[in-house]
């Protein structure tokens, strides 16, 4: 029997760190074929080249496809996606195409397998995103035919799609395989490679909302003033490559030479769970905020309506961009402790999808796909 050929893409620090760890249950194994397919923000300087990190982790078969100019919009960086990918798939002709979550690589990825038949997972399906993330990944899911969910929750909405629910398969968040790993980077070693000079320190990690880019500029300017008013530390992550990033970008410049706050421009996933974990609070509009930071116990800041159809949780604190509230906000938080969520996963996501692929779960799935309804049409 041929080895089965799997391609996973990755378009951003973020999504290869939830892939990461099924990866790594493939990579090598004597039964699978495995190619990284690595584009978006991982190849460009301004975010950390992080090309680089994938490329240490999994040297062999890895392709990068650079997909994007500067100011290049969404629906461009889409179309370009598409070209690159779809040849990269007409070479390989993979059994399997992976992808994660609710950018519009990940849409790409989903619409070349869902056009060239075949089998496309689709990782952290039927989440509430907010804004136009949602829409992307509901398409994706409606795209691809097999579904690696967190939980129940996620199964039911894709159910409520009209996915079938031979299809579905609750494996599971993936990243929380890494973060109950105990094989996360010592913290002072941590502390010493990226050269952060003190250990008391909240997380800033913000990302423009491209259904609100009117209100971009006022809203990060009172976010940076508050932060600087604060006079607490920061570590500080740049925003992803979405359109407004050059209006954050321009606002954080009024950190320079501030010693209370260090910024980078990406830092390691593993890494950054060492600094997460060991943090006194995330402040801004990330899913690590609703996702990673409940996990560890680690408050969290949720600024706008991002994440507003997932930030539930008692850790989590939804404000406005008042610079009163987030003043507020940054001083209570500094008080508070929370139990550990655990409603992702228990860290076995790896073992679960290696099981699946060595098994006929997904072989059997049919690549012609059926709107199946959740209830009778006859009870309508």
């Amino acid at each position: 029997m041929k080895n089965k050929k799997i391609i996973f893409l990755t378009g951003t620090r973020a999504d290869f760190g939830k892939q990461k760890s099924l990866i790594e249950s493939v990579y090598g194994h004597k039964d699978f074929e495995v190619y990284i397919f690595v584009t978006g923000m991982h190849l460009e300087k301004e975010y950390g080249y992080t090309f680089e990190e994938v490329k240490s982790n999994f040297p062999k078969n890895i392709i990068a496809f650079k997909n994007s100019k500067k100011n290049n919009s969404m629906d461009e960086i889409l179309a370009n996606t598409i070209l690159g990918f779809t040849k990269v798939v007409k070479e390989i002709i993979p059994d399997f195409v992976v992808v994660h979550g609710d950018r519009v690589e990940a849409l790409a990825g989903a619409i070349v397998g869902a056009l060239n038949n075949i089998r496309t997972l689709h990782i952290e399906g039927g989440e509430r995103s907010g804004t136009i993330d949602e829409s992307i990944r509901h398409s994706i899911s409606k795209l691809s035919h097999i579904h690696l969910v967190a939980n129940n929750e996620a199964m039911h909405r894709l159910r409520l799609l009209g996915e079938d629910e031979k299809s579905i398969f609750i494996i599971g968040s993936p990243d929380i395989d890494i973060m109950r790993s105990d094989k996360l980077p010592n913290f002072e070693k941590v502390l010493k490679h990226y050269e952060i000079p003190f250990k008391d320190y909240g997380i800033l990690l913000f990302h423009p909302v491209t259904t609100n880019s009117k209100d971009l500029p006022k809203s990060v300017k009172n976010l940076v003033d508050s932060i600087i008013d604060s006079k607490k530390r920061f570590i500080v992550i740049l925003p992803n490559n979405d359109l407004g990033t050059e209006i954050i970008q321009f606002e954080y410049k009024r950190f320079t030479k501030n010693e209370n706050i260090k910024v980078f421009p990406s830092i390691r996933f593993e890494y950054f769970l060492s600094l997460l974990k060991n943090s006194q609070f995330i402040i801004g509009n990330s899913s690590a905020g609703i996702r990673e930071a409940p996990f560890y116990g680690i408050p969290t800041i949720n600024i706008g309506d991002r994440q507003s159809n997932r930030a539930e949780g008692e850790s989590i604190l939804n404000i406005d961009f008042s610079k009163k509230q987030i003043l507020e906000a940054i001083n209570n938080s500094l008080t508070k402790k929370f139990n550990r969520t655990r409603d992702f996963g228990d860290g076995t996501s790896d073992n679960r999808f290696l099981k699946l692929l060595e098994g006929d779960d997904f072989s059997n799935i049919k690549i012609q796909k059926n709107f199946i309804d959740f209830v009778s049409m006859n009870t309508l």
